[in-house]
């Protein structure tokens, strides 16, 4: 549905340029739950604005492409991303993060509803029948039709934010962006906010993407996992794939920080911080954190490498282990001949 090619997008700043993504790619495909995960800075939600078109100053897009594939009148197009804006809401829609600064504080819940879809092509139904197929979609989504008559500040953390993916899902669009979903909600709230979601996936048929820095919503959840690291993507792979195998050294420190029941050990955070994305290293950008970089790491960016069908990994120990293993192995079926 979505190919996003070499990407790179900045922050223009007094105090310089901040590679805030840069040279991303990877696809999204149709009918899934992907994951993009990662520490807070690293990217996630400038990426997740670079692919709804929500270009705005000081960001830009430095270089690469984002095509949006749709379907009109029978015939599929391909839209790039300066004209993904006119898809909003109908075919690719958002949740952002902090639902009660998205709600307008003074507005009444149906009218920010109708401000959204009142359009003209849905004048023909008239405000009534509107806003009574909006109360009925409320209700799937187990939230009380009196919601419509309430204030963003009446409503609890849980229910605002059910509103939001209300809003953003309401014409059922193929394409979904939820940004930290479940942030600043307690555990009992994120998992009927998840369990919804996934819910709405299996109904809809449609495409989730989930950014969170929390691993375990992505356990659940998701069907497959971007990894990124100070602004580039690390590993890419099945969910299940990734947390059994893991092969970039950040995403086993990240799923190896994780609790598990029964298991009383304590965990471990990982060493040191990020690099200034104003001035990023040469080499590999988790070096100096990272239990197998050399001074070869330092000095030379690694690439994303397909180690198996579907697992994408850029580290350079990882990937020259495997270079090695694989020439070794054709090395002895030709010897075999």
């Amino acid at each position: 549905m979505i190919r996003i090619k070499n990407v790179s997008a900045y922050y223009q700043t007094v105090h310089g340029t901040v590679r805030a993504v840069e040279n991303v790619s990877f696809n999204i495909y149709d009918n899934e739950i992907l994951g993009i995960a990662g520490e807070s800075g690293c990217g996630k939600t400038t990426l997740m604005k670079t692919i709804y078109g929500n270009i705005e100053s000081p960001m830009y897009i430095a270089n690469g492409s984002i095509e949006l594939e749709v379907e009109e009148m029978g015939e599929q197009k391909v839209i790039p991303n300066q004209e993904i804006h006119r898809y909003w809401w109908d075919y690719i829609s958002y949740i952002p993060q902090a639902s009660m600064s998205v709600l307008n504080p003074v507005v009444r819940i149906k009218d920010q509803f109708l401000d959204s879809y009142l359009r003209p092509e849905m004048r023909a139904l008239g405000k009534q029948a509107l806003l009574k197929r909006m109360a009925a979609y409320l209700e799937e989504l187990e939230l009380p039709p009196e919601v419509l008559d309430a204030f963003p500040h009446q409503l609890s953390g849980g229910m605002r934010q059910r509103v939001i993916v209300a809003l953003a899902t309401f014409v059922h669009p193929k394409f979904v962006l939820a940004d930290e979903p479940t942030t600043a909600l307690d555990v009992v709230v994120q998992r009927g906010i998840l369990t919804m979601l996934m819910n709405l996936q299996k109904q809809l048929q449609n495409t989730f993407v989930i950014v969170s820095h929390d691993m375990g919503v992505h356990y659940q959840t998701t069907h497959r996992m971007v990894i990124m690291y100070a602004g580039k993507v690390a590993e890419i792979a099945p969910t299940d794939v990734l947390f059994e195998r893991p092969q970039h050294p950040y995403t086993e420190m990240l799923i190896n920080s994780l609790p598990r029941l029964g298991d009383d050990q304590q965990r471990t955070g990982i060493g040191g911080r990020p690099p200034s994305l104003l001035n990023p290293p040469s080499g590999c950008r988790f070096a100096d954190r990272c239990y197998l970089a050399d001074a070869h790491c330092r000095e030379v960016q690694p690439e994303l490498v397909e180690l198996e069908p579907g697992h994408f990994v850029a580290c350079l120990k990882r990937t020259s282990a495997y270079s090695l293993n694989a020439a070794e192995s054709r090395f002895r079926g030709d010897a075999s001949k």
